[in-house]
């Protein structure tokens, strides 16, 4: 008994990499859009930082929807736990490069919900 609960711990984390794998491209790809029209638009700082915003929700929405349709049940919680595990990483990797956290305490805290919001609403969904 012992081995199968052993082997659904290695399907969670493949599912879950799985998950964050999509969420990380899909975060991507928007930021190389948001780039582009920054560059091309000149969009102001106010709309780069709303893009910024939707980007983390759409990134973490499709990693949530991901995560429960791999998993099938308790997809919510799937999806909340693949939202904080992405603002864990985002935060993880920003401190990594800018060696400080630039964000103040209610930026960090709202990214969170964001985060943590849209993954659950993309394992409801799923």
């Amino acid at each position: 008994m012992r081995e199968n609960h052993g082997k659904k711990g290695i399907i969670y984390a493949e599912n879950l990499v799985k998950a964050l794998l999509c969420a990380y491209l899909v975060t991507g790809m928007f930021l190389l859009i948001l780039a582009l029209l920054l560059y091309k638009a000149g969009l102001s700082e106010e709309n780069v930082n709303l893009g910024i915003i939707l980007i983390y929700v759409i990134g973490t929405f499709s990693g949530g929807f991901v995560m429960g349709k791999l998993e099938g049940q308790k997809k919510f919680l799937w999806g909340l736990g693949t939202g904080v595990i992405y603002f864990v990483l985002l935060l993880i990797i920003s401190f990594g490069m800018y060696r400080e956290v630039s964000s103040g305490t209610g930026d960090l805290f709202l990214t969170f919900v964001l985060c943590t919001g849209g993954g659950m609403l993309g394992g409801m969904v799923s």
